[in-house]
C-alpha cells in the first residue's frame, strides 16, 4: 500500500463523527477513501448527515504526524522476520470473519512472523513464495483453525495452570490460540501456546490488542509481546500511539470472537469481559466453552452461569476437539485427567500426605480451618504445607488461604 492511500485511509479514520458503520457506507458509494475526499459536499450529505459531510471536508490537524509515525513504523520489519502491516477493509489479508461484524474495523495493523503468515497463505503449487509474489495475497488468520481462550485477569493458580495447559494441548493438535494479551488467563493462555515450539511443531498464537501496536499493555508483557511477534501475530484495531484506553477493551473483544471457531473461558466473575467475548461468541453462531470451578470461588460463577445458558462444560482440552470435530489429536502423554479418573493413581502421583490433601479439598482454605480438620500442631502443619507449595502441588492465595492444586506433568 502507498504512502497517499494509507494517508486516506487514517483521514476517514480520524475525521470526526464517521464512525465503522458511516465509513462503510462512504465506501460503499464512493468507493476508496482517496474518491470519498473528492466529492462535493452535496454528494457526501446524499450518504451521511451534513455534520459529517462539513467534518469529511477538513483534514484532521493530527493526519500528518500520524502518518509519518505510521509509514515509518511499516518499514521496521526485522532480521529476526518479523513483519509489519497494514489490511483495510477490501484487501486480501483481511480476515474475511470479521466482515461479518456489525462494525468491522477499517483499518487492523498486523505484526508478526512472516513464516506464520506464509504458512497461513495460499501458497504457488510449488509451495515456494518467490521474492515477486505478491504479498497483498496472503490470508492473516484462518479463523477455521483458531479457538479464542478468555477469562479473568486475577485467577487463582489453579485457573492460570488449566489455561496454559489447555492452550499447549490446542496449540499441539494445530489450533491457534487467540487471546487478548491481557494479565491472567490472557497471558496464560498466550505462554502455554508458545510452550507447544518444537523442533516438528511451530506454536502460533494471536493476541489482539487494545493499544496502537507501537506500545505493550501491560508493560509486564513486553517479553510476552515479542515472543507472540516472533511465532504468531499480533493484531490491533487502534492507530500507532494510542494508549491503553478502558473504552478499548471490551470493544476489542468482538474482534477475539470473530477470529476463532469458539471461545473458551477458563475462569471469569460473572461481570467479567470474558463474558462479553462469550455473549458476542454465540451471537455469532460459534461455539462457548466453559471450565466449571468451585462453588465458592468468585472467579467460577462466570463460567458456571454460561455452561447454565448452555455453554459447553469442558473439562479437558480433548473435550474442545471433539466438540468442533478437530481433526487433530493430542500426543500421548500422561496427563492429570487420565490420572484422576483413579483417585489411588493421582493420589500417588501428585501426593504425598493424604491426609493433609484430604482435608485441602479442592476449595480455597484458611490455616485455622486445615487445623481444625487435621489436628496437627503448628509448626508441623506449617512444615507440610511449605512442602507441598514447593512441590507446586499447593498454592497460597490472598487472605491467608491455601488451595490444592495438580502441578503440569
Amino acid at each position: 500500500m502507498e504512502r497517499d492511500e494509507i494517508a486516506a485511509w487514517l483521514r476517514l479514520t480520524l475525521t470526526p463523527g464517521i464512525g465503522n458503520i458511516s465509513a462503510r457506507k462512504l465506501l460503499a458509494a464512493f468507493g476508496l477513501p482517496q474518491s470519498i475526499f473528492e466529492q462535493p459536499a452535496k454528494a457526501l450529505k446524499q450518504v451521511v448527515s451534513a455534520l459529517q459531510a462539513q467534518a469529511l471536508g477538513t483534514e484532521p490537524e493530527e493526519l500528518a504526524a500520524l502518518t509519518d509515525v505510521t509509514w515509518a513504523w511499516l518499514q521496521q520489519d526485522t532480521a529476526q522476520g518479523i513483519r509489519r502491516q497494514v489490511a483495510t477493509l477490501g484487501d486480501p489479508r483481511y480476515p474475511q470473519a470479521l466482515l461479518n461484524l456489525d462494525d468491522p474495523p477499517l483499518m487492523l495493523y498486523l505484526m508478526g512472523n512472516a513464516s506464520y503468515q506464509q504458512k497461513n497463505a495460499l501458497a504457488p503449487a510449488d509451495g515456494v513464495l518467490a521474492a515477486t509474489d505478491s504479498i497483498a495475497s496472503w490470508p492473516v488468520i484462518d479463523t477455521t483453525s483458531s479457538l479464542a481462550m478468555v477469562g479473568s485477569r486475577n485467577p487463582t493458580p489453579q485457573g492460570a495452570a488449566n489455561a496454559r495447559r489447555f492452550a499447549k494441548s490446542f496449540a499441539q493438535a494445530g489450533l491457534t490460540v487467540v487471546s487478548g494479551m491481557a494479565l491472567g488467563i490472557d497471558g496464560a493462555a498466550h505462554e502455554g501456546a508458545l510452550e507447544s515450539i518444537s523442533a516438528s511443531h511451530q506454536a502460533v498464537t494471536v493476541a489482539v490488542v487494545g493499544t496502537g501496536l507501537d506500545r505493550v499493555y501491560p508493560k509486564a508483557h513486553h517479553d510476552l509481546a515479542h515472543r507472540i511477534a516472533l511465532n504468531g501475530l499480533l493484531v490491533s484495531e487502534y492507530p500507532l500511539g494510542t494508549p491503553p484506553l478502558n473504552a478499548n477493551f471490551p470493544k476489542r473483544n468482538r474482534l477475539i470472537a470473530a477470529l476463532a471457531q469458539g471461545t473458551l473461558v477458563v475462569e471469569a466473575a460473572l461481570k467479567s469481559g470474558s463474558l462479553i467475548t462469550a455473549r458476542l461468541t454465540a451471537e455469532q453462531g460459534r461455539e462457548v466453552f466453559a471450565i466449571p470451578g468451585s462453588i465458592h470461588a468468585a472467579q467460577s460463577r462466570g463460567c458456571h452461569a454460561l455452561i447454565k445458558q448452555g455453554a459447553k462444560l469442558v473439562e479437558s482440552a480433548q473435550d474442545v476437539l471433539e466438540e468442533l470435530s478437530w481433526p487433530g489429536r493430542l500426543p500421548h502423554a500422561p496427563d492429570i485427567e487420565a490420572a484422576s479418573t483413579d483417585p489411588e493413581r493421582a493420589e500417588g502421583i501428585f501426593y504425598q500426605d493424604t491426609q493433609l490433601v484430604n482435608a485441602l479439598g479442592f476449595d480455597p482454605v484458611s490455616f485455622e480451618a486445615l487445623q481444625a480438620r487435621t489436628g496437627l500442631e503448628t509448626a508441623d502443619l506449617q512444615a507440610q504445607l511449605m512442602g507441598l507449595e514447593l512441590d507446586g502441588l499447593v498454592a497460597r492465595l490472598p487472605g491467608g488461604l491455601f488451595q490444592r492444586q495438580r502441578p503440569e506433568v
